[in-house]
């Protein structure tokens, strides 16, 4: 461990992540990867750069095609999902800010107590570019704290500066019956749900829910209900709680099943991100 840091590694290209403890964010550089991602969302924000390569994604229903120098930026809860165009490996590199973190930033920066909702999900801009590279760079180099600091201010004041507007909650509008939907799969996930039980408790068909469900967030809700178990997987996993029990306790079949939604997701298993957050990845390096 450096200045706060955590690292895990695993192959299939090169993939790193990194828990910077200071800052509060998760950083991550995939590289050579040949992966595409299915449609899900996250419980926080997400800033990306494209290093090499070229990608289709898929975000809020709408297409935007990635390549070498396009920004991402992710609210909590847009829909995202990328396809790849080719054989061509890809690279990328990205940080995870939490609703916490990015509340305590927003404020620091602003004086506002409210979360921005940014405006664009890919965009090219040689300011935020140029401070996006810096920090991750930092991060992964175990910079000073000091130096951190700095540039993850200088980066989230450019991006309010330029994409960002202020609301109550970052979350978007739905109607009644999705967030009751909603609201039952974020309670109940760790059990077995049916989708029977889902429509009896959000009061509509099985197929108006699936049509209803899919216009208002973009994913179905069994892919719903899988981001969620691996959010919450997440948590437990920094806790240091094992795999194979954050499987049981999230609602996964088995841990192959988790091992195989995590990965999909996250892009790299359950026991490397368990390493960053524990002995076995302080520096190291295993395959996942």
């Amino acid at each position: 461990m450096v200045n706060g840091e955590k690292r895990g590694c695993m192959k299939k290209g090169m993939r790193t992540a990194v828990y910077d403890s200071g800052l509060c964010i998760e950083a991550y550089c995939f590289n050579g990867i040949v992966q595409s991602f299915p449609n899900h969302f996250h419980e926080y924000y997400v800033l990306g750069l494209v290093g090499e390569g070229e990608r289709l994604l898929f975000c809020n229903n709408r297409k935007s095609q990635l390549k070498k120098g396009s920004i991402l930026l992710f609210n909590p809860e847009d829909t995202h999902g990328c396809r790849q165009n080719d054989e061509r490996t890809f690279a990328y590199r990205c940080f995870n800010i939490s609703r916490k973190r990015m509340l305590e930033l927003t404020e620091e920066i602003t004086g506002k107590r409210k979360l921005p909702l940014f405006s664009r999900n890919v965009f090219y801009h040689a300011e935020i570019m140029y401070y996006f590279y810096l920090l991750h760079e930092k991060i992964m180099n175990g910079a000073s704290d000091f130096e951190k600091e700095e540039g993850i201010l200088f980066l989230i004041s450019a991006l309010i500066r330029n994409y960002g507007r202020f609301c109550e909650t970052a979350l978007p509008e739905c109607g009644e019956q999705v967030k009751k939907a909603c609201e039952f799969m974020r309670e109940q996930y760790g059990g077995r749900i049916s989708l029977e039980e889902l429509c009896r408790h959000a009061g509509l068909s099985k197929s108006t829910l699936l049509r209803a469900f899919i216009k208002e967030k973009g994913i179905s809700p069994y892919r719903y209900l899988e981001a969620v178990r691996v959010n919450e997987a997440k948590i437990l996993l920094e806790k240091g709680i094992p795999p194979a029990d954050v499987a049981c306790q999230t609602g996964f079949f088995d841990q192959s099943h988790f091992t195989h939604y995590f990965n999909k997701l996250i892009g790299i298993s359950p026991g490397a991100y368990h390493g960053i957050f524990s002995g076995i990845g302080k520096r190291g390096r295993h395959d996942g």
